[in-house]
């Protein structure tokens, strides 16, 4: 495994691994030059032999949240960036929002399907597309540059992750 300080990468990254799904994890702490512009790295690109290939994004998110249950913000450049992304790696290729919950009590697992334990945590992971993000995402702070998705959008939009690999 890539070396990692975030426990969310590196279960994701295990995750990945027990599925038997290929993939490369990216070095993050290098940003790329593309057409004149800097873009943020992502995280993993994994591949698939039935389905589109993914260039994924991972947010750790700890599950419940005081201020709602399924926190989804990220940053306006993590959105550009996938999606510049998509274009540089071409037609078989999407990128995806992947939002890792660490689940902290039995209790809150009976909102997830499936969770996954690693290293004596639990995760559940869920995907959003990043053109579907775009589309309904809303400004969280214009002074950190933060956007998120509604409730409702978020329900509708998320996916198991075992249902897009």
């Amino acid at each position: 495994m890539a070396k990692r300080s975030n426990h969310y990468d590196v279960a994701f990254e295990n995750f990945l691994r027990l599925m038997r799904r290929p993939y490369v994890a990216v070095d993050e702490s290098k940003r790329a030059l593309y057409q004149d512009s800097s873009l943020k790295s992502m995280d993993f690109v994994v591949y698939s032999q039935s389905s589109t290939n993914l260039l994924v994004d991972v947010k750790g998110r700890r599950f419940p949240q005081k201020s709602g249950f399924w926190e989804n913000w990220t940053m306006q450049d993590d959105i550009h960036s996938l999606l510049e992304w998509e274009q540089v790696f071409g037609e078989n290729f999407r990128s995806m929002l992947v939002f890792a919950y660490e689940v902290f009590t039995p209790r809150e697992m009976e909102y997830h399907d499936i969770t996954w334990e690693f290293r004596q945590r639990r995760y559940a992971f869920y995907g959003v597309w990043t053109q579907d993000y775009a589309a309904a995402m809303k400004t969280r702070s214009h002074s950190w540059q933060t956007v998120n998705l509604g409730a409702h959008d978020y329900r509708k939009l998320r996916h198991p992750i075992l249902s897009v690999l």
